[in-house]
């Protein structure tokens, strides 16, 4: 059988060139110490599947040294991981996202360190690793997940400290903090993250406006108690609990809904380059998503555009080959869909800028996007700028 230490050393080299302080830590700290006997195997192919070290203890080995997320978490705990089907409320995330976190984070010995979300543990063992375990503090919403994670922990032989809790309230009985590693996606990046953070410190957070795709977002918190960055690469989480989506509805489960046409093709939309899906988010602060759906018809793409805030206002548009005009359905009083195709406009009209020359600021006053430099913010719902 390969050892755990060999099959650690492969991992890192399938991940490519790493942060030496990095590589050392995913060495240290055994990734399969952090997954529980059943879970579920996610790869990129979509081809989920349940893994269970007893039944097949190959399969799950080999799951848990391959650089993919395994979920351990199932609707909040409502669902049976072996159902293999339901929402992903919590998981050990692939090892790639969490080493690029960790460099864009750049933890130093004796930094402390508050963690958002802390899941399996595996993530808090490799900070422990790599500032001290009495530097590191871990807040978990769930009481089930939390519990599990200290007893990994503390099998793994890491004892940082462990808040069962709202994230989103920091600590601030171990502040300040030299570094805020977010495990948990966030729509709106709380300020208490930045008001508990020393001048200089680092905040590290995977950006889910979801408006197609979603975004890592790199702060660096000043004297004046604000935080700027960019957005150094994509990264997908689950969003953190209290600011999830509300649920949606479907077209036939009402009969407030407007049938329009638009010239635009939503394939515009669906298909524009990733700095078009930053910019659309964040001035109209919609969430967009689109597939392939054959029907009795024939070809069709569609595309939702959906309100988070609000279930009752969302639009759906369909393409089907040859039509000159395209079926546009809207609930809702908002006119989604004018909003988005007006926001791309304005994106192309700068230029069409990618992704890299948006950064964000974080205030007392709220977070507001902007494009090159924090003067030029993208301002809501298309008004000014």
């Amino acid at each position: 059988m390969i050892s755990s230490r060999n099959r650690a050393e492969a991992l890192i080299q399938n991940l490519g060139s790493l942060d030496r302080r990095v590589a050392d830590a995913i060495r240290a700290v055994p990734r399969h110490l952090f997954v529980p006997p059943v879970a579920l195997a996610c790869p990129d192919d979509g081809d989920e599947r349940v893994i269970d070290r007893e039944a097949d203890p190959a399969a799950w080995w080999e799951a848990v040294y391959s650089d993919i997320p395994i979920v351990t978490q199932l609707d909040d705990g409502s669902t049976d991981i072996r159902a293999a089907s339901g929402r992903h409320t919590s998981a050990s995330s692939a090892p790639c996202i969490i080493a690029r976190f960790l460099e864009w984070l750049n933890p130093e010995p004796g930094h402390r360190v508050l963690e958002i979300g802390t899941g399996t543990g595996w993530t808090a063992a490799l900070l422990c690793h790599m500032v001290g375990t009495a530097n590191v503090t871990s807040i978990e919403v769930d009481p089930v997940v939390a519990e599990q994670a200290a007893k990994n922990l503390g099998d793994a032989g890491f004892q940082p400290h462990l808040i069962v809790g709202d994230g989103a309230e920091g600590c601030p009985s171990r502040a300040p903090y030299d570094r805020v590693h977010v495990t948990c996606g966030v729509r709106t990046v709380p300020y208490t993250w930045v008001e508990q953070s020393r001048p200089g410190a680092v905040i590290a957070a995977p950006f889910m406006q979801d408006f197609q795709t979603n975004f890592a977002l790199r702060l660096v918190v000043t004297p004046d108690g604000v935080a700027h960055g960019r957005f150094p690469g994509l990264a997908s989480y689950m969003l953190m609990r209290a600011q999830r989506s509300l649920p949606g509805r479907q077209p036939h489960e009402t009969e407030n809904k407007r049938h329009l046409t638009t010239r635009i093709d939503p394939r515009t939309i669906a298909y524009a380059p990733i700095g078009a899906d930053l910019a659309i988010g964040a001035m109209t602060g919609l969430t967009a998503h689109g597939s392939d759906e054959p029907d009795e018809d024939g070809e069709l793409y569609r595309m939702w555009v959906t309100d988070p805030r609000n279930p009752d206002t969302w639009a759906v548009m369909d393409w089907r080959p040859g039509c000159e005009e395209y079926e546009v359905f809207q609930v809702g009083d908002r006119p989604v869909w004018e909003e988005v195709t007006d926001a791309y406009f304005r994106w192309v009209g700068w230029g069409e800028p990618d992704f890299d020359r948006f950064g964000m600021t974080v205030g007392p006053d709220g977070q507001r996007i902007w494009l090159d430099r924090p003067g030029h913010p993208l301002t809501g719902r298309l008004s000014g700028n």
